[in-house]
């Protein structure tokens, strides 16, 4: 596309040490950003596949529990983008695993993400996105967390960081020197709370794009600037559930991701290239999202039905556990004796009772600590699980 944006955003300064930082001139700048035709065509798009997402979400019943799925998949693809191997199947079960310290630290993180995208959205309902939120976040998602340096969690970097390479000075990307990110930080904090022309998800994608180039803190700015998106879209009013979330968008296409973002940070700025890959992630999720949303649905008015044919008593107790499925599709019997209060042979009856509804089928064939999956509303999220399934179906 036409590049309109050709305005600067910074420009690389020498350090002391003899390395160039780049630095943030004011933002937006004074002049603003101008918005293509293309760009607003693009963003018309998105927008109203989002207002339809937005739509079917306010319908969804259980909308609670489905809305954990959702941040359990995009924690899962936001830290495999940071190199973690663990799956989304990993994280999905690991409130299941008996022993929580055999955790591996890859699904530890996963679940660090978890935590710090849920305490977000709470929060959100008593604080407005600022630099004080994101403080918190991050200090959820780093506390006891790995890292591949000390994280400083919640904490702003005091010293310099880089992207690529062993020393700043022969970095892919030197982000602003400590004494100059503060000022680009508020200029952020101001930009995501001032009234202004830009359409919201073009605004979302400048803040993400923006907080990426100042890379606040000593790690994790990838995946806090991730949550940020969803945070903002959240904030914007343009959904009522926070379910939009990109990072399997960004995984899909992560060399050109980062691409993007080299291009918008540049001296020789690529704003509108990083605009129209974001926009276009938007519209790819939301409608993803959407089908998701319509699968739910119809998965859950056909188990009803199932449920209808036991006796009245049962099927209420029966639809109280599928509910609690929907936020954990990944059960041992100690889970079903928690939501239940049954013992453990009662507990097992209900699991015998959902694998005959065919609600729960087992997970893998351990003779020890067998886990149950609500295979059927899992595989809406897991694609790779869903092939694997189909061709397991085939085999049999």
């Amino acid at each position: 596309m036409k590049e309109v944006n050709k305005v600067q955003i910074g420009k690389y300064v020498m350090q002391p040490k003899r390395y160039r930082a780049f630095t943030p001139f004011e933002f937006p700048p004074k002049g603003g950003f101008e918005i293509s035709p293309e760009l607003y065509k693009i963003h018309e798009k998105a927008i109203r596949l989002v207002g339809k997402l937005d739509g079917i979400t306010r319908l969804l019943p259980d909308k609670n529990f489905f809305l954990l799925m959702f941040v359990k998949k995009d924690a899962a693809y936001s830290s495999q983008i940071e190199g973690t191997k663990a799956t989304l199947q990993d994280v999905v079960a690991a409130p299941v695993t008996e022993d929580k310290l055999r955790l591996s630290p890859d699904v530890d993180d996963i679940v660090h993400y978890v935590d710090a995208v849920n305490y977000g959205i709470e929060r959100t309902k008593t604080l407005p996105i600022s630099l004080r939120m994101i403080k918190e976040i991050h200090q959820k998602l780093m506390t006891e967390a790995r890292s591949t340096q000390h994280p400083y969690p919640g904490e702003f970097r005091v010293s310099q960081n880089w992207i690529g390479g062993k020393t700043p000075a022969d970095a892919s990307f030197v982000p602003p020197a400590p004494h100059d990110m503060q000022n680009s930080l508020n200029d952020l904090e101001k930009f995501i709370h001032i009234e202004d022309n830009y359409p919201s998800l073009i605004k979302a994608g400048l803040i993400h794009a923006q907080f990426e180039t100042i890379h606040p803190f000593s790690d994790g700015n990838g995946r806090t600037g991730r949550m940020l998106i969803a945070l903002y879209i959240h904030h914007a009013k343009l959904l009522e559930l926070p379910v939009l979330y990109l990072s399997s968008y960004f995984k899909k296409f992560q060399k050109l991701y980062y691409e993007k973002l080299q291009g918008y940070h540049d001296e020789d700025t690529q704003i509108d290239q990083w605009l129209k890959f974001f926009l276009e992630g938007v519209a790819e999720i939301a409608e993803s999202s959407i089908e998701a949303c319509a699968k739910i649905t119809a998965l859950r008015d056909c188990d009803f039905i199932k449920m209808q044919k036991l006796g009245k008593k049962s099927a209420d107790s029966t639809l109280e556990i599928v509910r609690k499925l929907y936020g954990q599709p990944i059960v041992g019997v100690a889970e079903i004796m928690k939501w239940t209060g049954f013992t453990k042979p009662g507990a097992y009856k209900v699991i015998n009772r959902l694998r005959d509804l065919k609600i729960l089928e087992p997970l893998g064939s351990s003779d020890y600590a067998q886990k149950y999956i609500y295979a059927d509303y899992y595989e809406i999220f897991d694609d790779s699980f869903k092939e694997a399934r189909m061709k397991n179906k085939i085999i049999k």
